[in-house]
């Protein structure tokens, strides 16, 4: 793992932190921060857990955000600038190899926030 790494997951946590208080917090190590729902409602929940909402994980390759709303809110891809979806692994996650810059942490902050907004308007919060 490369060494600026830890740098990368410190960038990325705080854009999901932010919703902690609205969410559940999972995991919170040097490593993985996960959030899920709180909602003890078992039509918001998956399997009878609830809700992942989404995680940053430093991994040997790179550095993933993983944002759960973009699979169950699929019009939010439409919203996902060309330069955010080109670091786009999959439906839910973006991989990161370098701290991003500025306006890919404003593009994040803003999906993120969006995707929250959904799903406290279908009230899965």
């Amino acid at each position: 793992m490369p060494s600026d790494y830890p740098s990368v997951f410190a960038t990325l946590k705080p854009i999901l932190s932010k919703y902690s208080p609205r969410l559940s917090i999972k995991t919170d190590t040097s490593t993985e921060y996960t959030l899920l729902t709180k909602s003890a409602s078992p039509f918001h929940q998956h399997k009878g857990e609830p809700l992942y909402f989404g995680s940053v994980r430093l991994g040997k390759a790179y550095v993933s955000f993983h944002l759960m709303p973009l699979y169950m809110c699929p019009e939010l891809i439409k919203t996902i600038p060309p330069t955010l979806k080109k670091r786009m692994q999959g439906k839910t996650c973006f991989n990161f190899k370098t701290a991003p810059d500025p306006d890919l942490i404003a593009a994040l902050k803003h999906l993120t926030e969006a995707g929250f907004k959904q799903w406290a308007a279908k009230k899965w919060l």
